[in-house]
């Protein structure tokens, strides 16, 4: 099982505490390659972007216009973040739903 997210966010390490065999990898130090990104859009579409993000909000309109695959290319903590990647099945965020889907709720 591996998590995608950023070290520093707090959705991320709950979801770390409580998947503690996990491997996380931080994409801020280790950015989605272009596959990656496929994969996820493909999964998640618009979703995978925070609008709700600081980043978000700094970034100006002609640049939240851009593609969400150039977006999270260019600003990786733009990533709604954390992505979980169970098998062969990826999940998105840390709620109830994720949490009951991979045996923990």
């Amino acid at each position: 099982m591996t998590i995608y997210g950023i070290k520093t966010c707090d959705t991320c390490r709950k979801a770390m505490k409580a998947l503690s065999d996990a491997e996380f990898r931080d994409i801020r130090a280790e950015p989605l390659d272009a596959s990656e990104r496929a994969e996820f859009l493909a999964a998640f579409g618009d979703a995978l972007v925070n609008r709700a993000s600081t980043t978000w909000r700094g970034l100006d309109e002609a640049a939240r216009t851009q593609t969400p695959d150039s977006l999270i290319a260019q600003h990786p903590a733009l990533m709604k973040r954390p992505v979980i990647r169970a098998d062969d099945k990826l999940y998105l965020g840390w709620k109830a739903d994720v949490q009951t889907a991979l045996g923990l709720g």
